[in-house]
């Protein structure tokens, strides 16, 4: 079996994010910190190399293989800003139409910027996505505080 790479580090978000060369990016991505911190009153975390998490669950696969996994973050990418906020959660859709520029897939979505969105959109997006999640793995998944 093959050994889960995204799982929690010790590097500090912040050292993270200071290797982050363009100053706009940077300075939105401690924009999505303070929302992320704010809503989920968990401290950021880095989860793998790249990505940003904050809280965490741990799931389990019907074939036996199990890991933890943070219930939401995101990751600066080069072409973009990955935020895992897209869990299927009621509403989402609609939030998405009044979102800005962005593009979508299975549980990501992607931004070139902060100021191409409505951030007050944005923060509802993470609060229900949140919230979702926290809700609908309650009973199956082990949801740590």
């Amino acid at each position: 079996m093959t050994e889960v790479k995204t799982k929690p580090t010790e590097i500090s978000a912040d050292s993270f994010i200071a290797t982050i060369e363009d100053d706009k990016v940077r300075a939105d991505c401690y924009t999505i910190i303070n929302l992320m911190e704010n809503i989920t009153g968990e401290k950021p975390k880095m989860w793998g190399p790249a990505i940003i998490g904050f809280g965490k669950y741990t799931y389990k696969y019907e074939s036996g293989r199990s890991g933890e996994i943070c219930i939401t973050g995101f990751s600066p990418r080069e072409a973009n800003i990955t935020l895992y906020v897209l869990a299927g959660f009621p509403g989402q859709e609609e939030l998405l139409q009044k979102l800005g520029k962005h593009k979508s897939g299975k549980g990501c979505l992607y931004i070139k910027k902060l100021d191409d969105v409505k951030v007050d959109v944005l923060e509802i997006l993470i609060k229900e996505s949140f919230k979702f999640l926290k809700e609908k793995h309650h009973t199956q998944l082990k949801i740590v505080d």
